[in-house]
């Protein structure tokens, strides 16, 4: 029998240990463009998910690690609410893509933010930071393209300190039988097509719906966070389950 390790990247079975390598291509080749495709993809509505999303945190006024933190907007974000307060915010923003990473950091520069925030690449199922090190960890349409979501969440409790706040943004799975359907075709018809005519890729989207469609449902995924051993475990489903939120906290 074979010991290597098989996980889905999309549709198609792939090595554990190659999944990174792939991902790391896709968010490569869409860099440039991942802002813009956002808005074309949801028609906005991304704006008001992290809205909601950024409105259950608890504490603005600890330390934040933003995990695949992408182009930054979710860290841009909590820290204009943050700064909002007496203490001035202390924020990293971790991702393994160098490419995305270099987005946020201009984005931060651009906003006049050059103290407080760090930029780290690193790899979700190995972060590199201390035990119980922040109040908060955030991610935001990322978790379903860590090769071992499963490693990840123990990963996030770890950095957590204790009485600490996980928060999950990611796409799930829609509860209305005809708006599934609706849904479904809209993701696999429209969105691919899209993604070539905007960002010139169609085939990195064809991923992204692809790996939407295979995470796990809402209360799934709430298991894996409780089994993580994160407590106080809830998520919240937005726009009929197109997202959902999750929470967990390391009690």
């Amino acid at each position: 029998m074979s010991d290597h390790k098989y996980t889905d990247f999309g549709f198609k079975k792939v090595l554990l240990s190659e999944k990174q390598s792939l991902v790391d291509k896709v968010f490569c080749d869409v860099a440039d463009k991942y802002d813009i495709m956002n808005d074309a993809m949801s028609f906005g509505m991304h704006r008001l998910w992290k809205k909601d999303f950024l409105g259950k945190v608890k504490d603005f006024s600890g330390t934040l690690l933003d995990l695949a933190a992408g182009t930054g907007d979710i860290s841009l974000k909590y820290h204009q609410k943050a700064s909002c307060g007496i203490k001035t915010p202390k924020i990293f923003l971790c991702d393994i893509n160098k490419d995305m990473l270099n987005h946020a950091r201009n984005r931060f520069i651009n906003n006049n933010i050059l103290e407080g925030v760090d930029f780290v690449v690193g790899d979700g199922t190995a972060l590199p930071f201390e035990d119980k090190k922040f109040d908060t960890v955030t991610i935001a349409f990322g978790i379903r393209n860590i090769p071992d979501i499963t490693k990840a969440l123990y990963e996030i409790k770890r950095v957590l300190k204790k009485g600490g706040q996980f928060l999950c943004l990611e796409f799930s799975h829609v509860e209305n039988d005809f708006l599934s359907k609706i849904y479904d075709l809209y993701s696999f018809k429209v969105i691919p097509q899209v993604g070539r005519l905007v960002a010139s890729n169609e085939d990195a989207y064809q991923y992204l719906v692809e790996s939407i469609k295979k995470f796990p449902p809402q209360e799934k995924f709430a298991s894996m966070i409780r089994e993580a051993g994160f407590q106080g475990v809830s998520y919240e489903s937005l726009t009929s389950g197109v997202v959902a939120i999750h929470q967990g906290y390391n009690l």
